[in-house]
């Protein structure tokens, strides 16, 4: 593990060459063997050299694990933080992160798209514990302003969003919201790091599920929480400490090997969704195509801002209605129908009844004509040879 933390705060547009922290962080060869990738760490527990004598601070796996240190290490140089905690999910991080910096009777203003498990989250879990929440526009300062309360502490943000990529300005939020003394959360999940610092733009604190982009490859579920400074580190390290949702060795090490080519891989995402959304947007097909990257993107001019790419998701709104978009997401090949987001195979989901089937009949339902892909790496002429032949099934 490397010996003094990165300064990477002004890092922007990662999408280009490769950052050496996404290498180098945390992944000091092995000094008993001069091993290029540090060993996986699969212990549970750790010989102490007397009571209390820890080596290297390690007791318990729980508490921490040499594995998981190195993939906060990497984590916080990507994002530019102060620290980074890893969980065993993403929801498992937003939990610990939540429960560290809330108390009973706070509020939390969260934008009016986002991941259906946060929402549930924070409506059937946290709100018996005495959280409050309040969805709002957040692209609308106004209403955003008149929906700050005294006892607000958090506003909870995504953008890009999930599943209509609404494009949130980072910087703007985080001015007004400081101004009120209240906590700024991006979820930089669609974007990943390489595309977007959100604390560089002002936010407080990021949260990631590394099961996407970070991890890249279908294969391990994790979390993080990444802090611009030490303000709230203790509370949510307790968090983690106390109720143990931690990522075990293998899916850390798994996730610090997927984040080594993070830069590449989103280039390439972000290539081919382009290429689909521009060729979406003249099917007739289509009613809507949401992705940022399209200059009729209501938030194209700030996603060009803060972003140094546009990132590899994208919906659709089919326009002949919700039985053609179900039909629809089960007649592609090479877009898989299945849910997450983020590997290098391409993905296609039906959000009202899969991802966002948790926010049916709230604020937060998504439009039942909507499908979401998750475009991957493979060439972008078969990708969207797949579209259309899904397309010529639907119409028949």
């Amino acid at each position: 593990m490397d010996p003094e933390p990165l300064a990477v705060r002004d890092v922007h547009g990662l999408c280009g060459a490769v950052p050496r922290f996404a290498i180098h962080a945390g992944q000091a060869p092995d000094p008993v063997t001069g091993a290029i990738i540090p060993p996986i760490y699969q212990s549970s527990t750790h010989v102490q050299d007397s009571v209390g004598g820890l080596r290297g601070g390690y007791e318990y796996n729980r508490a921490g694990n040499p594995t998981r240190s190195s993939l906060e290490t990497q984590l916080a140089a990507l994002e530019g933080g102060a620290s980074a905690l890893s969980f065993a999910s993403g929801l498992a991080a937003e939990d610990a992160l939540l429960r560290g910096i809330l108390k009973p009777g706070d509020h939390i203003l969260l934008g009016n798209d986002v991941y259906g498990g946060t929402y549930r989250l924070l409506t059937r879990v946290l709100a018996p514990w005495g959280i409050e929440t309040t969805t709002v526009e957040l692209s609308d300062v106004d209403a955003l302003r008149a929906a700050i309360r005294p006892e607000t502490k958090v506003v909870w943000l995504e953008t890009p969003s999930n599943p209509l990529l609404k494009i949130v300005d980072i910087a703007l939020i985080a001015e007004i919201a400081h101004a009120a003394g209240l906590i700024v959360v991006v979820d930089n999940t669609f974007a990943s790091p390489a595309l977007q610092q959100p604390l560089a733009l002002g936010a407080d604190v990021v949260v990631h599920s590394t099961t996407k982009y970070l991890g890249g490859h279908s294969d391990v579920l994790g979390g993080t929480v990444v802090f611009a400074d030490d303000r709230f580190f203790d509370q949510v390290k307790f968090q983690q400490f106390a109720v143990g949702a931690v990522s075990a060795p293998l899916d850390a090490w798994l996730t610090t090997r997927g984040i080594k080519t993070l830069a590449l891989r989103m280039r390439q995402h972000s290539e081919n969704a382009q290429a689909i959304a521009e060729w979406a947007q003249e099917r007739p097909e289509f009613a809507q195509v949401y992705f940022p990257g399209l200059p009729s993107h209501p938030g194209h001019e700030i996603a060009a801002k803060q972003m140094s790419g546009f990132g590899g998701m994208l919906s659709f709104g089919l326009a002949a209605g919700a039985d053609t978009a179900r039909a629809f997401v089960e007649s592609t090949s090479l877009f898989q129908l299945a849910e997450s987001l983020g590997g290098v195979e391409s993905l296609i989901g039906y959000p009202p009844d899969m991802t966002h089937a948790s926010v049916r009949g709230t604020e937060l339902a998504v439009p039942e004509n909507i499908v979401r892909l998750s475009v991957g790496i493979e060439d972008v002429s078969d990708l969207i040879a797949d579209l259309e032949q899904a397309l010529d099934r639907v119409s028949r």
